[in-house]
């Protein structure tokens, strides 16, 4: 008998021949997130065991698993023989001492010689003459011992479910380049495509000296929260303090971020076709800031040629907030340093801007050589 962690995974069973695709991506993230930790890592037919670890470190195990995007379900239980003496003496090792439970059996192996609920009778008869103080309630028990009996003359015996963190395994829908504010929003979008499994690499911009370098590290800091989900482990940082003082010294001040935007989003597709991403990934929702109307929304996409996901678009703020709080990013998200963005900020900013303004206002810089400047100055920050 040997202590056990069972993982389970939901949608990638939906993918038919190309399931092993799925399957080989979840077990090479599982592998990641484990680093560190002994460990044995087991295919089962459509779940992993992990076995041969640490006992004392189980629960930090637990604690990583839930964050690898794939995994439904997790239970920590016993692996054993499929024997009835077996099984018993792992149901007795789990089971509760005290209030009511039922024996809830599933065979793999159908040429086990008992079926299940005479497997379940057998054991919780058992169970009820050595625990006096248990009562069998089969609709509503306090407790459910669960005995799983697989084709190999083995078992599997546990008590609880855990919920997993869903989704589909991190790389299996490609790359994608995030841009990384320091606010509530943007580690939202980062968790919510990894959870599409999208391999999202993070982008920030920052505006030094304007912005000190507590707004930098605060955003290092939700990238290394974000990267159990995210499987990342760099950040690329660019400054653009030199295209905020262009633009503040030769246009409309109502367009400061709307022109900031702009070069954001050409520096990013710039960055993104580096590294093989095929997307950029934002927290925009529509009508949160005045840059994020249809016309703001409209004047960003047209700078680029590679699609812009916005995962948050119809979310409000509460809704964000409540997801920041889920992922463990909002504490760190509402720690008061400034963003670029908030770096000449006009007193009334453009929210339906005509393009043909923002065109006009833009001819009286040098694009070119303001995106050159700020790709020289990215720097890659190791997570």
């Amino acid at each position: 008998m040997e202590k056990v962690i069972i993982l389970r995974y939901a949608e990638i069973h939906l993918k038919g021949k190309n399931r092993g695709y799925f399957e080989r991506a979840l077990s090479n993230n599982l592998e990641k997130s484990l680093k560190g930790l002994r460990h044995e890592l087991h295919r089962l037919s459509g779940r992993w065991l992990i076995a041969a670890f640490d006992e004392s470190k189980a629960e930090e195990i637990c604690e990583r698993i839930k964050k690898v995007f794939g995994v439904h379900s997790y239970s920590v239980g016993l692996l054993t023989d499929s024997s009835e003496r077996s099984l018993f003496e792992a149901v007795l090792a789990v089971a509760p001492e005290e209030g009511t439970f039922k024996v809830e059996t599933h065979r793999a192996d159908k040429k086990y010689p008992l079926t299940s609920p005479e497997v379940s009778a057998r054991l919780g008869g058992r169970l009820l003459n050595v625990r006096p103080r248990l009562k069998v309630d089969v609709h509503t028990p306090d407790s459910i011992v669960y005995v799983d009996i697989r084709e190999n003359s083995s078992a599997l015996v546990f008590c609880k479910f855990e919920r997993g963190a869903g989704g589909m395994p991190v790389t299996t829908s490609g790359k994608g380049l995030l841009l990384i504010s320091g606010g509530i929003d943007s580690p939202v979008a980062a968790h919510m495509m990894a959870k599409r499994g999208l391999s999202v690499q993070l982008l920030h911009f920052h505006s030094y000296p304007y912005t000190n370098e507590g707004a930098k590290e605060k955003v290092v800091k939700l990238a290394k929260i974000l990267s159990p989900y995210t499987q990342t482990d760099r950040l690329t940082t660019v400054k653009v303090t030199h295209i905020q003082e262009e633009i503040h010294k030769k246009c409309a001040a109502e367009l400061n971020v709307t022109l900031l935007r702009r070069f954001m989003f050409r520096i990013a597709e710039r960055v993104a076709l580096l590294n093989g991403a095929k997307c950029l990934v934002t927290g925009e929702s529509l009508g949160q800031v005045a840059s994020q109307t249809l016309e703001g929304i409209t004047s960003s996409n047209s700078v680029v040629k590679l699609p812009v996901l916005r995962p948050l678009i119809g979310f409000d703020k509460e809704e964000i907030i409540d997801r920041a709080k889920a992922i463990g990013t909002y504490e760190t998200s509402i720690l008061p340093y400034e963003d670029c963005c908030t770096v000449f900020l006009p007193e009334f900013p453009a929210t339906r801007p005509k393009i043909s303004f923002i065109e006009e206002e833009e001819a009286k810089l040098d694009v070119e050589a303001l995106v050159e400047e700020a790709l020289n100055s990215a720097e890659t920050v190791l997570l």
